[in-house]
């Protein structure tokens, strides 16, 4: 039970690593960690041992810039995260001999290496290799020089690895290659829905956000209706102070009128009174 326990434990924490964004050290760590357990299982040469470094690492390198949105359902990155998953395994065979290459197709962690979980994604090899400590071969000799240069982009989508062994090597059997993919991503990731209309990645401007100039803009646009609005209201009190001016002046001269006549009033009593 204690062990189980640990086991579970070691899976989690793989886990929640590789969901995480990767950075270079990683990249290696994981790239190590994969290749290391390869070399116990298929019992690789030295030689051997450095080229499937490499070839995993090309293809950890690749697709952690688009393993995130494949798990987020977009079917663009499920398509080029299989993309680099085939071109890894091409360049294995070329690696790998024919008896070797068998035995690692039979090994889901090792062919199919990652996989979708409740909480992200990770690689099979913890589930089977619960100790992320434990290494059985020291660190090959490009562990800290390699950094990508052999991948198929690199060399007009031909394998760099094409002719270095003379060991017979592994004949893919011919199958149909939308079949195959759609049997993979079952079993790789079938916890994952497909965005309907996700084919190619999404860069229309309804979709990206907006820069702070055209915020600042659009907020400006805004404000004008506004502005025209508050400059109208001065002129109507400007008018109403017009026509409240004549009214005024009525008001000024009734009263002067009635002050005159007070006068005459006052006057006329005084003489009556002489």
């Amino acid at each position: 039970m204690k062990r189980m326990m640990m086991t579970l434990a070691a899976v989690w924490m793989g886990i929640a690593l590789c969901s995480a964004a990767m950075s270079n050290s990683r990249v290696r760590k994981e790239t190590r960690f994969l290749t290391d357990k390869m070399a116990y299982e298929l019992n690789l040469t030295q030689a051997q041992y450095n080229d499937v470094y490499e070839i995993n690492f090309d293809f950890i390198n690749s697709i952690r810039y688009c393993i995130d949105d494949a798990m987020r359902g977009y079917e663009w990155a499920l398509d080029r995260y299989y993309d680099c998953l085939d071109l890894r395994n091409d360049d294995l065979r070329w690696v790998l001999s024919r008896n070797q290459y068998n035995r690692f197709l039979d090994r889901t962690y090792f062919c199919r290496p990652v996989y979708a979980t409740s909480g992200g994604w990770g690689f099979r090899i913890y589930i089977t290799y619960s100790n992320h400590n434990h290494f059985y071969f020291p660190k090959p000799a490009i562990y800290h020089t390699y950094c990508g240069g052999h991948h198929h982009r690199d060399y007009q989508r031909s394998s760099y690895y094409k002719g270095r062994y003379d060991h017979p090597h592994y004949t893919p059997q011919p199958q149909p290659r939308k079949e195959a993919r759609r049997n993979a991503q079952r079993a790789d990731f079938g916890r994952v829905t497909v965005r309907p209309n996700s084919k190619l990645p999404d860069t229309s401007p309804s979709h990206t956000r907006p820069t702070s100039e055209k915020v600042r803009g659009d907020r400006n646009e805004r404000r004008t209706p506004a502005s025209t609005s508050t400059s109208a209201k001065p002129r109507k009190e400007s008018q109403r102070k017009v026509s409240r001016e004549p009214q005024r002046e009525s008001k000024r001269e009734t009263k002067s009128a009635k002050s005159s006549e007070s006068r005459s009033s006052s006057r006329r009593t005084a003489e009556r009174g002489n």
